[in-house]
């Protein structure tokens, strides 16, 4: 599995296993946790991606019992996320769902996440979605705070726009250096508006979530089904495999967020970087998804 450096003494697996569904799951048992865990290091898929609210904020408090002395949390890093309050679980009491990305609120997310993961540090922590009424002076400054304190590695985000990016950054003195966002060949839009090319000039890596367009590539009865289908039988794989292998692909070293529950296919994943796409391999997938050729 190759890795990517995010920062100086900090490097990520290039695909990532996602926890958001991990409470979908009826078995969410410490044997199960750890059996999917140990699917994705059989791989070299060491990076796990949280956020807090994930499974009503449960998630975390899951995967933390399961890591408790199964001697895993040297072989793996840790990413999660803060920012969102919906009313359910620890946020039982709040009237409605909104953002908070003050201080307070990222200082206590940070402590409650470190706990329930039964963790000294984050490896990676994101603001999760950006905040309309977000003092970037204050989010910066906590973030910087975070990283000084050693609870948390690296800082980055998710689903920011180049200039929330950008306005987050300028009132921080650490570098963000993640922005987790939708991309797949059924959410294309940051190859062209802007968004990649900007993170790519900022040296900002790209985490793809829902790289399979959550779920909806699995069973694609389209011309983009059929192309996928075509490749993956000439690859010897199937078209999970060159869907995520459409982002590998990519020169701004995405690195593809993947989250089935089954253990089988989680086995599974690491076959996409067997695969080997040409610039017309990826230009054919991406115009038959476009439904079109390119201008």
């Amino acid at each position: 599995m190759q890795r990517v450096e995010i920062q100086a003494g900090l490097d990520l697996s290039r695909i990532v296993y996602g926890m958001w569904r991990l409470a979908d799951d009826q078995d969410v048992s410490a044997g199960n946790i750890i059996a999917k865990v140990e699917a994705c290091l059989e791989q070299g898929i060491t990076t796990m991606d949280h956020a807090d609210i994930y499974g009503g904020y449960t998630v975390e408090e899951h995967f933390g019992r399961a890591l408790k002395g199964a001697g895993l949390r040297d072989k793996i890093e840790i990413v999660t996320k803060c920012g969102i309050v919906a009313p359910t679980g620890d946020y039982a009491g709040a009237r409605l769902k909104h953002y908070n990305t003050s201080a307070e609120h990222i200082s206590a997310s940070i402590d409650r996440s470190l706990r329930l993961l039964g963790t000294d540090y984050i490896d990676l922590l994101l603001i999760h979605r950006p905040d309309p009424f977000m003092d970037f002076t204050e989010t910066g400054g906590a973030l910087d705070a975070a990283v000084s304190s050693g609870k948390v590695r690296a800082v980055g985000v998710s689903n920011f726009r180049p200039w929330d990016l950008a306005a987050l950054q300028s009132c921080m003195q650490t570098k963000l250096v993640v922005n987790q966002i939708e991309l797949s060949l059924l959410a294309r839009d940051p190859f062209t508006n802007g968004d990649l090319s900007s993170m790519t000039r900022d040296k900002v890596r790209a985490m793809a979530w829902s790289p399979l367009g959550g779920g909806r590539l699995f069973s694609n009865d389209t011309d983009l089904g059929r192309t996928l289908d075509r490749i993956a039988a000439e690859q010897g794989v199937d078209r999970t495999a060159i869907a995520v292998a459409w982002l590998l692909a990519h020169p701004a070293h995405i690195l593809p967020v993947m989250g089935t529950n089954n253990v089988a296919r989680i086995r599974q994943i690491g076959d996409a970087m067997k695969v080997k796409l040409s610039r017309e391999d990826w230009f054919e997938l991406y115009s038959t998804a476009e439904g079109r050729d390119v201008p």
